[in-house]
């Protein structure tokens, strides 16, 4: 079936990584994959995870939002977090 669809490359393997991470993505808790995959450890499942590009920027963008939201003394323009450039994940916060 999955070679008729034109995927003869994917294994069942991958779309364990592939549930594991949509699951992620949809803003579950990240045990609640971990204890549906069978995993003891919770680093096993992040091995697991590949959040994409999008996911990472809403991430950023919620974080941001958090970050700027309107507090006694705070700087009205707030800081802003973007994508670490050359890096996979990681943010950091420019002002």
């Amino acid at each position: 079936m999955v070679v008729a669809l034109g995927y003869e490359h994917l294994r069942r393997h991958d779309l364990r990584h592939t549930g594991l991470t949509w699951m992620a993505d949809a803003g579950g808790k990240v045990h609640v994959p971990r204890q549906i995959a069978g995993h003891r450890s919770l680093a096993t499942t992040q091995r697991y995870l590949h959040p994409s590009s999008d996911s990472i920027l809403q991430a950023g963008e919620a974080l941001n939002s958090h970050l700027t939201a309107r507090r006694p003394g705070a700087d009205p323009a707030g800081p802003q977090v973007v994508p670490k450039a050359g890096t996979r994940g990681h943010l950091r916060v420019v002002r």
